[in-house]
């Protein structure tokens, strides 16, 4: 039988606004009250609970772990290391009895752990290995069981759980941890040095929502959906759907985590005259789907961007590219 480790993360550096647990009370934040909240923060939350209540019913060996660091994430992610290679690289176990099981809050949480796995076993350009594919800088990723700390949000917001179709009752989760089988995912890495699981959304909004104008060259394989002298209201980037829509504005039109591609898409205000010389603006969506995509911003200030749920401001040019199949999750 597997053991099992139930890893939580206890901070919110890697969902903001979307809070570690009920009333946003999230372990490890930097505040005065954190000392008071420790110790309630030390307790499981009950979903974490009965996921280990029905893996230990099965005959597993659970471990619950809660870290507050990425120094932490790694010492849970080494024992799924394999046996020591001539080369002297760390690899991935592929017949690993031990599971991990990452509980989470939101999309970040799950991309701060995949983060960490991609940096433990990305070999360094220079010692690439022979037996690494050639469209590929990781080996195959360890599967994650994923168990959605809030199921509840599955009604007001397709996270990648719900786009995935992945069990949502912890006894189910642990049942696909169990008996189910790893479906491979493609996986999003970026020069910054960070990865994507769902997707990214660029763009600036005013105080009342109101989408922003800003300009940027927007390049996808050969294709270039913007040169930088657009008006762009958006730019999608999508691995899954989650960022599919922007208000009633349908961005992607099929993206598709298992396909090897990723599909970008640019919100383009076009200015047109009727024939009775009345101005009116339509917005055209121009998208396409490639290996990589960059963006380069080319305003003075800094472009928002949501990348998979995590704020940030882009001032200089970035580029994803795909790992396909990189990663994989546990499913019934």
């Amino acid at each position: 039988m597997y053991d099992v480790v139930l890893l939580t993360l206890g901070s919110d550096r890697d969902a903001p606004g979307a809070g570690c647990g009920s009333g946003g009370a999230c372990c490890g934040a930097a505040t005065d009250a954190a000392q008071a909240r420790e110790e309630r923060c030390e307790t499981p939350r009950v979903p974490v609970l009965a996921c280990a209540d029905a893996l230990t019913a099965r005959g597993a060996r659970v471990e619950m772990v809660t870290a507050r660091s990425d120094a932490e994430i790694d010492e849970v992610l080494a024992r799924l290391d394999g046996p020591p290679r001539p080369d002297g690289l760390t690899w991935p176990d592929p017949d690993a009895k031990t599971r991990l099981v990452v509980a989470i809050a939101g999309d970040a949480q799950l991309r701060a752990v995949l983060r960490r796995l991609v940096r433990r076993y990305a070999p360094p350009p220079s010692r690439r290995p022979a037996d690494l594919a050639g469209n590929r800088t990781v080996p195959d990723l360890p599967p994650v069981g994923v168990l959605p700390l809030d199921p509840a949000r599955s009604t007001t917001h397709r996270d990648l759980a719900a786009q995935l179709g992945l069990p949502r009752d912890p006894t189910a989760v642990a049942a696909a941890v169990l008996d189910g089988t790893a479906r491979r995912l493609d996986l999003l890495r970026n020069d910054g040095g960070s990865v994507t699981l769902d997707g990214a959304l660029l763009g600036a909004a005013a105080d009342d929502g109101r989408p922003l104008h800003w300009r940027g060259r927007v390049e996808v394989d050969d294709a270039v959906l913007s040169h930088g002298d657009d008006p762009l209201l958006a730019c999608a980037i999508g691995n899954a759907g989650g960022y599919a829509r922007l208000d009633d504005v349908a961005l992607l039109a099929d993206a598709d985590p298992t396909d090897g591609l990723v599909e970008v898409a640019v919100a383009v205000p076009v200015v047109t005259r009727s024939r009775w010389g009345r101005r009116r603006v339509r917005l055209e969506v121009r998208r396409t789907r490639g290996r990589a995509v960059s963006v380069l911003p080319r305003d003075e200030v800094p472009l928002p961007y949501l990348d998979d749920g995590v704020e940030g401001q882009l001032t200089r040019k970035r580029s994803w590219w795909t790992e396909p199949g990189a990663w994989a999750v546990w499913t019934i």
